[in-house]
């Protein structure tokens, strides 16, 4: 299979799209923007990777028969928790790391056996984590493993009469080497490892039939034509100049690409927010943008997240509880803080402040659409923002009002993706352009490295 990448480097995720040449997507990858961006770029083209593996696995198990295809969830969870329980091992190396570098012998006595005992549940409960149906609040190692941790360490350091803090801040020192190393995981040793546990209690017969599919999978070559990046953290991609697009005729292309009578763009990411007008072949005509400052973006909720003690996923669901929209008077990130203290200390329901604050959002979206040039037909929104059930409720009641009821934003499951989409576009045209192939730092030391094991 012959692909084209495109990498969306965002302030919050960082997204990758593969395509084919033909244009059809066949795998997309997604990861937290950590310290180390090729890292970030790294892990989100090897999720990507990985989807199109099993989007070849899904074809081969329909080949066996409708039974079989049906393993293909249970397969995928187990391949999951393969993976976390490889990054879960880093992890346990990290701390040990840490440890060892303590400079007073009797915290490092005290502290490794109650963190040898947290990791150790943190493995043991893993399989609850990755069951079929069972729904995650996050993929990102990082959010499960920092949650599992601190969750076992409530009861260790009880039992253990250990400080609970040094024993959470052992973690929050070693993820940040285990996010910043770059590991090549081998997908065919993991694909085995999680095939022959979800296999281990049938026949002979069946357990080979299905192994030789995993394996042919896995040996399926995958030829990376040429990467494109874009994103808010663009200027910092590991890319040459020439494999650099704007964000914003990226998100343009995606959107239109997916819903082709979109003529207006909206995107709200983690840093800013973008109205994008385009014309019928999406090429941009017009766009605003948020100034100055991080108002109104994703990053504004994700302070006010922060001040509830809540995960940024917990407030559009925590809104939806509102029984009244209290107005914010301001929707600066700076100040957002003082006024959610100050409207909870005269009694307000977080809810119902929840409520005023993505409206407030929504309607600094409203003024940039304006601005942009209106809205006249179809709407696309794209970015984090989208994921947001209070977010897009909002945006289609004010749409409505300002322009009437012919028009309804279109919100796609993976329209935090478009930006990565639009640069696997501009990638597709490079390559029929007969333009040289571009291969990224990260990609070439993937390919030389030896896979982990």
């Amino acid at each position: 299979m012959r692909v084209v990448v495109g990498i969306d480097l965002g302030s919050t995720t960082t997204k990758a799209v593969l395509i084919d040449e033909d244009g059809q997507v066949v795998g997309r990858g997604i990861t937290n923007s950590r310290s180390n961006y090729e890292v970030a770029c790294g892990v989100a083209r090897e999720e990507a990777l990985i989807a199109t593996r099993f989007t070849s696995l899904q074809r081969e198990l329909e080949k066996l028969g409708k039974q079989e295809s049906a393993r293909k969830e249970m397969i995928h969870e187990a391949f999951r928790m393969e993976l976390y329980l490889d990054e879960l091992a880093k992890l346990t190396a990290q701390v040990g790391r840490v440890l060892k570098g303590l400079t007073y012998v009797g915290s490092r006595a005290t502290l490794a056996p109650a963190a040898d005992e947290v990791l150790a549940t943190m493995a043991e409960e893993a399989p609850q984590l990755f069951q079929v149906g069972v729904a995650r609040k996050s993929d990102f190692f990082r959010d499960l493993a920092g949650a599992a941790f601190v969750a076992a360490s409530e009861g260790v350091s009880v039992r253990r009469n250990v400080p609970y803090e040094r024993l959470v801040g052992l973690f929050d020192r070693a993820v940040l080497d285990v996010e910043t190393q770059l590991t090549t995981h081998s997908f065919g040793d993991l694909l085995a490892r999680a095939a022959r546990r979800v296999l281990s209690e049938d026949s002979p017969e069946t357990q080979a039939a299905l192994l030789e599919a995993v394996e042919r999978v896995a040996k399926q070559p995958i030829e990376e034509l040429t990467f494109v990046g874009t994103g808010y953290g663009r200027q910092t991609l590991p890319f040459p100049k020439d494999a650099v697009r704007s964000e914003i005729l990226c998100h343009g292309r995606g959107a239109h690409r997916v819903f082709g009578g979109t003529r207006t763009v909206l995107d709200i990411g983690g840093q800013d927010t973008k109205a994008i007008q385009v014309d019928e072949h999406g090429v941009v005509t017009s766009f605003q943008m948020n100034d100055r400052c991080a108002a109104g973006c994703g990053r504004y909720l994700g302070y006010i997240a922060d001040e509830l003690n809540l995960g940024l996923h917990e407030l559009g669901p925590l809104a939806l509880g509102a029984k009244r929209v209290v107005k914010v008077n301001s929707t600066c990130t700076v100040f957002a803080g003082a006024e959610l203290r100050e409207r909870l200390s005269l009694g307000e329901r977080r809810e119902d402040i929840l409520a005023g604050l993505h409206r407030a959002i929504m309607l600094r979206a409203m003024s940039l659409l304006a601005r942009s040039g209106g809205v006249e037909n179809e709407l696309t929104f794209t970015g984090g923002g989208c994921k947001n059930r209070v977010a897009t409720k909002g945006l289609g009641e004010l749409v409505v009002q300002n322009y009437g009821e012919g028009i309804t934003p279109d919100a796609h499951p993976d329209s935090i993706y478009m930006g990565a989409l639009g640069a696997a576009l501009f990638g597709l045209d490079d390559i029929r352009a007969g333009k040289p192939q571009i291969l990224p730092t990260f990609a070439k030391a993937a390919e030389a490295a030896p896979a982990a094991q």
